[in-house]
């Protein structure tokens, strides 16, 4: 999986309980022909990444097939949110 773009909103909390800074990210992926995620379509990952006390993490991701916008059934490997999770902390926020 290669990440190629990103684009990230800024998620206001208008009650303030929840503490430190929230992004809704949208990450272009590239992935090879032979990979269970692969589609003709292409795909994106949608992720809520998290930035608080606590450090940062991924608290929610999606895949997304592009042009459908169809949620595909899949989990993100260890890997892959590991993969997500440093490319958020280096470019968002």
């Amino acid at each position: 999986m290669n990440i190629t773009n990103h684009h990230a909103d800024e998620l206001k909390d208008p009650t303030g309980i929840l503490s430190g800074d929230r992004y809704e990210v949208m990450l272009d992926i590239e992935v090879p022909e032979d990979d269970e995620l692969y589609s003709e379509q292409g795909i994106y990952i949608k992720a809520i990444f998290v930035r608080d006390e606590n450090g940062a993490r991924i608290v929610q991701s999606s895949i997304i097939e592009r042009n459908t916008e169809s949620y595909l059934d899949f989990e993100l490997e260890e890997e892959e949110e590991s993969l997500i999770l440093s490319y958020c902390q280096e470019h968002i926020g």
